[in-house]
């Protein structure tokens, strides 16, 4: 997964840069479960470094809600909640909501372009590459938004994306899209936004995220009651 918060793509990555994405990674897609301690030996291990990169690229990650700083006593994973899930998903399509209706009132055809060929990338790519077919939603999502002239409004919008990323990860197979048609969802998003129909091309986006937020609801609700059963 391409992971680009923090990092200058003009620059050569340092140790701290490759240890922030390395982990990054492995927390969006769950290979690093929610509320596991992060033991600086073991990630030593992993990651083939040195320990000072590793503490500060932890350090970054706490700054972007997914990982925790314990007093005295190291870092973890964040952990997760249904009210945590729903908060982000409620600020995700207030502010997106307010930086896609930004971005259609200063596109242009440069930004039509690179909208459609990011949509053009997605589709094509297969579903089950999940991590290459997550980095190309990923840049679709963002293009619809990316005209916008409110760099912090876009930055927030980049991490609740990743924010809600990592929990569709943690659901994994569990959720069940048969009803519902994506590719179509997305097409139609795109074909508003390059007709510039701000309030369909909202509307759209809004039903696109809530739908998406009613699976996992369901799904970690039903979770957390097995594990309190």
């Amino acid at each position: 997964m391409n992971i680009q918060a923090h990092i200058d793509p003009s620059q050569e990555p340092s140790a701290t840069q490759r240890a922030y994405l390395a982990i990054r990674r492995m927390i969006l897609v769950g290979e690093l479960p929610p509320g596991e301690k992060l033991k600086i030996e073991k990630l030593r291990s992993i990651l083939d470094m040195g320990g000072s990169p590793i503490r500060e690229a932890l350090t970054l990650l706490v700054s972007d809600q997914l990982v925790e700083r314990l007093d005295q006593r190291g870092f973890r994973t964040a952990e997760i909640s249904p009210e945590n899930f729903a908060e982000i998903l409620r600020l995700r399509c207030l502010l997106e909501e307010t930086a896609l209706r930004e971005s259609l009132r200063n596109s242009d055809t440069v930004w039509e372009d690179r909208l459609v060929l990011s949509h053009h990338r997605m589709m094509r790519e297969p579903r089950s590459n999940v991590e290459r077919f997550e980095e190309l939603h990923k840049a679709f999502h963002m293009n619809l938004l990316s005209a916008s002239k409110s760099p912090v409004l876009l930055r927030f919008c980049n991490q609740l994306y990743d924010l809600n990323i990592r929990y569709r990860y943690l659901a994994g197979k569990a959720l069940n899209y048969s009803k519902r048609d994506i590719g179509k969802e997305h097409t139609d998003i795109m074909n508003a936004a390059v007709d510039r129909d701000i309030e369909t091309a909202c509307r759209l986006l809004l039903d696109h995220y809530r739908t998406t937020g009613a699976f996992l609801e369901k799904h970690f609700s039903a979770e957390l009651t097995a594990r309190t059963v």
